[in-house]
């Protein structure tokens, strides 16, 4: 029987979906291969299989450490499974067996997050791009969630052979019947989905809508995630400049971020760094019109079900923002182009397509 590890460390943070939707998919696709699921410690009730096949197992490495070289791979060493499918680019360099790796993006060598400390994450960088191209090269193969990330890597790793990387796109999954109201002070509001790092240009995001406050005075602005560092630093920000009608929600269950998508006058991605662009398909889905960033991968993503502007510029920001408030037309427009768009994409689809990289990379493969 085949045994696939899956690295499953990250499945409790902001790209967690993904490993989530995999695993869900894969169990309907794969009733015959043996899969460990490897988590956290602090994770290892998150997620609970219903496959026989499947079994999470505790691997409580810290991500770019010390203990993920050596006793990651001691670990994985003793469990020997036929492949290993790491969700993120951090692993154990020197295991030798075979993998796979999904790159999401290329955030931590494009962007600097200043709730970080300088020198610190400057180190992770440099050691990032060390270990980025390692990984490349002794990947079986690379997964990435979209075109733009794939070129990307062509472009960081010139000798990185374009048919070695295949491109499955990620998804939405909509439950618009299971929302739950979420009591805030307006009328009427715009909102963010997401965490705060600085490449996710919430103070442009926030300086623009005190621009739209001259036009509509009681419009709100809602922040929804963890207040975290960043978000507490955006949170200074703003109050240091006096900005009115801005809202942080710190964490939300799903059926409340859900009400909140199903009922804001606008959805806006004003992201400078993305691999795939997740919560603006999430907002069609709940029928929010998208007004986005046209940086990095979100115009190959939304194509037309969204209104776009330039993510450097407030005003033209502003600009975009107030079009689609003021413009029933266009508003209605980018709602039936957003359902359009999110039905192009499959989790399923996505699971078969990685099923099928597993099955090419362990093809020939004599198990010693």
């Amino acid at each position: 029987m085949r045994h696939i590890a899956i690295d499953a460390r990250i499945i409790n943070s902001s790209t967690g979906m993904y490993v989530e939707r995999l695993l869900h998919y894969l169990q309907k696709i794969d009733e015959v291969s043996n899969y460990s699921v490897l988590v956290r410690a602090k994770d290892k009730e998150f997620w609970k299989p219903t496959g026989d096949n499947f079994h999470v197992k505790v691997a409580d490495f810290d991500n770019y450490s010390l203990s993920e070289q050596i006793g990651f791979k001691n670990y994985l060493d003793e469990l020997h499974p036929d492949l290993v499918h790491y969700c993120m680019p951090q692993q154990p360099i020197r295991y030798k067996g075979i993998h796979v790796t999904t790159f999401h993006d290329l955030s931590l060598l494009k962007t600097y997050n200043s709730d970080k400390g300088w020198l610190i994450f400057h180190f992770k960088q440099f050691v990032g791009r060390f270990v980025f191209r390692r990984v490349l090269k002794t990947s079986k193969f690379i997964i990435t969630p979209s075109k733009y990330t794939k070129n990307e890597l062509l472009k960081f790793d010139t000798k990185l052979n374009p048919d070695k990387v295949a491109v499955t796109p990620e998804a939405a999954d909509i439950f618009a019947s299971e929302v739950t109201p979420y009591e805030h002070p307006f009328n009427r509001y715009i909102m963010y989905v997401g965490q705060q790092s600085d490449y996710k240009n919430i103070k442009r995001l926030g300086d623009a809508h005190q621009k739209l406050l001259q036009k509509y005075p009681d419009l709100g602005l809602i922040l929804v995630g963890k207040i975290n560092a960043s978000a507490q630093n955006n949170k200074k920000y703003f109050e240091s400049k006096g900005y009115k009608n801005i809202h942080f929600t710190d964490f939300l269950p799903n059926p409340q971020r859900d009400w909140l998508y199903k009922n804001t006058a606008a959805y806006v991605f004003p992201s400078l760094m993305e691999g795939f662009g997740l919560p603006g398909l999430e907002a069609m889905g709940y029928g929010a019109p998208v007004v986005s960033s046209n940086a990095t991968c979100l115009p190959e993503v939304y194509d037309d079900a969204a209104h776009y502007f330039d993510p450097l510029n407030t005003d033209d920001m502003a600009r975009a923002i107030d079009e689609v408030l003021s413009d029933e037309g266009l508003r209605n427009s980018l709602i039936a182009e957003g359902y359009k768009q999110i039905a192009k994409y499959s989790w399923e689809r996505m699971a078969k397509q990685t099923y099928s990289i597993y099955i090419d990379a362990v093809r020939n493969y004599v198990r010693p």
